[in-house]
């Protein structure tokens, strides 16, 4: 692997800095060249995140080109159409499908896309766009909370880093009162697109 770019969008709260630290860590521990770079916006009342993650032999720059992201992964689908240019054509798409309505939603001042709106503008740049239920996934884990790191693992079957290098980036950096859950959590994920991927004979 010469360079892969990630992007990783969702809204404050959903633990984005820490699935792209995840990635990040997992990168570096196989030797991998990685650099990291998150952007807030309003993430504390909802709004915004972003983080941007580069995994190479060498990598310069912090931040890819638009319209060359390899992968792109949300956890809230309007966040996942906000960032399509991001991504190059041919590239992957895994997005959370699930909705949290932004507050201009909710007060009536705007308009939340349609699923068909949504996906459209993620298959105009790409056809291997994946709608994962990581929520109702986290949600049989007992915890929402780790619906980051379940669509971690549906991200840790499409990259080239051993799954056991995942595993052991996960036990280093989660408290261990959270451990077991949050293995648990990637594994959930990683099977679940491995299923997938077979399916499709990818």
């Amino acid at each position: 692997m010469d360079k892969i770019d990630l992007v990783f969008s969702g809204v404050g709260g959903q633990g984005i800095v820490l699935m792209s630290d995840l990635v990040a860590e997992t990168g570096l521990s196989v030797g991998y060249d990685v650099k990291k770079s998150d952007v807030f916006g309003m993430a504390q009342r909802g709004g915004s995140v972003v983080s941007y993650v580069r995994l190479g032999r060498q990598v310069l720059s912090p931040l890819p080109k638009e319209g060359d992201v390899d992968l792109l992964i949300s956890l809230e689908k309007l966040e996942a159409a906000r960032w399509a240019g991001s991504l190059r054509q041919g590239g992957v798409v895994v997005v959370n499908d699930r909705v949290m309505f932004p507050p201009s939603v909710s007060a009536g001042t705007a308009r939340y896309p349609s699923d068909d709106e949504v996906v459209g503008a993620l298959k105009a740049r790409t056809e291997r766009v994946y709608l994962v239920d990581g929520t109702g996934l986290a949600a049989e884990l007992g915890n929402p909370r780790v619906l980051n790191v379940v669509v971690l693992g549906f991200v840790a079957s499409l990259l080239p880093l051993p799954w056991e290098a995942w595993l052991e980036t996960v036990k280093t950096r989660v408290p261990e009162k959270y451990r077991e859950l949050n293995l648990r959590a990637l594994e959930m994920g990683r099977s679940a697109m491995v299923g997938r991927l077979y399916a499709e004979g990818a």
